[in-house]
């Protein structure tokens, strides 16, 4: 099958596809759809092979499309809505559609979406209805979460457990690791070991106000789970129950994105950059940093990679890599597009011309 590399963006929706014979991949763009129009998260379900493309047209609000023929063709689906409030509660409106992830294998037709303002949503008919999931929207923990980089707080990291379709693990900015083991009825905050330098010291170790930037779980081995955080790197060994800073990684620990090896929990990818008030590339230098032993050491990988007067930051689900394990993409807020068949030995650049790059899948 041809493999697709979906790049949601500034302006639209990109699809790339791999003309090439394996070990010399010619990627170009085959698709466009949604031009003009920011589109911050795609997935593809793989049970069913459909894709969805959630877009925010600003003023007149989100959207949510889907496509069961492959990208042929899109139709506009259900959109998750917050319940009308009361006269004495503030209006709460949806804001963004920040992470889309599909049930398990047993639950057909069960989605996830994670939103800015902090609401958790599920639909069980392929998106055409969108459920609140109200045990995390009325938790005590929840009145303590804020935004980060944003007005609001947001869920933008949703792991479904591959052993088990009822275990969820969230990442919430800034509120810290969920964790639910029904489906979603009852949580409980799981950010035990992480640290926020800027919160005021006696509430740095709080659990409920951590910034994880980005959670991934290694597919075969599901007990592992990596965290680029707002602080640094975190890295779990048992099921987000607690979680170990790795640190003295140069040129930074900062970032959004974070990729895991789909079969060596051991193994990820992380792109760094300066943090806070800056937020690019340490000396305009575009790097990749990779661990092969569970973070006791790292490689930057540059090659392929601009090394001069660079400015590319890389946002929480820019980065990809496909089930295979060797190949993986990133795309930037300049509009590049990086692709590597070789773990991250070398890249090759597959756009320098795109819009603003919010999200990378391969498909």
């Amino acid at each position: 099958m041809q493999k697709r590399l979906l790049v949601g963006t500034r302006k639209g929706l990109f699809t790339f596809v791999d003309d090439g014979k394996p070990g010399a991949p010619r990627w170009r763009i085959a698709d466009k759809r949604f031009i003009g129009v920011p589109v911050p998260m795609v997935m593809h379900d793989r049970r069913d092979g459909a894709l969805y493309a959630a877009l925010d047209h600003g003023h007149f609000g989100n959207k949510l499309h889907a496509s069961r023929d492959g990208g042929a063709t899109w139709e506009e689906v259900g959109v998750p809505a917050y319940p009308a409030q009361d006269d004495k509660d503030e209006a709460v409106s949806l804001k963004l559609v920040w992470s889309l992830a599909a049930g398990g294998e047993a639950e057909p037709g069960r989605l996830w979406c994670g939103t800015l303002p902090g609401g958790l949503f599920t639909s069980t008919d392929s998106g055409a209805t969108w459920r609140l999931v109200e045990s995390l929207w009325n938790s005590d923990g929840r009145k303590k979460w804020f935004g980060g980089g944003a007005d609001h707080p947001g869920i933008h990291s949703i792991c479904v457990d591959p052993r088990d379709h009822r275990r969820l693990v969230l990442g919430v900015s800034c509120g810290g690791v969920q964790v639910s083991e029904d489906s979603g009825a009852t949580w409980r905050v799981s950010s035990e070991g992480m640290r926020a330098d800027y919160m005021p010291p006696d509430r740095r170790h709080d659990p409920d106000v951590q910034d994880p930037h980005c959670i991934v779980q290694c597919a075969a081995s599901p007990a592992h789970f990596w965290c680029q955080h707002h602080n640094g790197i975190w890295r779990s060994t048992d099921d987000a129950a607690h979680w170990e800073e790795v640190t003295d990684v140069e040129p930074s620990t900062f970032g959004f994105a974070v990729a895991v090896h789909p079969e060596d929990p051991d193994t990820a990818w992380l792109v760094p950059a300066q943090k806070d008030e800056a937020r690019y590339p340490v000396d305009g230098q575009v790097v990749v940093n990779r661990t092969r032993d569970g973070g006791r050491s790292f490689e930057t990988l540059r090659e392929g990679l601009p090394q001069d007067d660079a400015y590319d930051l890389t946002f929480r689900h820019a980065l990809d890599i496909d089930d295979g394990g060797d190949r993986l993409a990133f795309g930037s807020t300049t509009g590049n597009l990086w692709f590597t068949a070789d773990q991250g030995d070398s890249w090759q650049v597959l756009s320098h011309h795109l819009p603003p790059v919010y999200v990378v899948r391969f498909a």
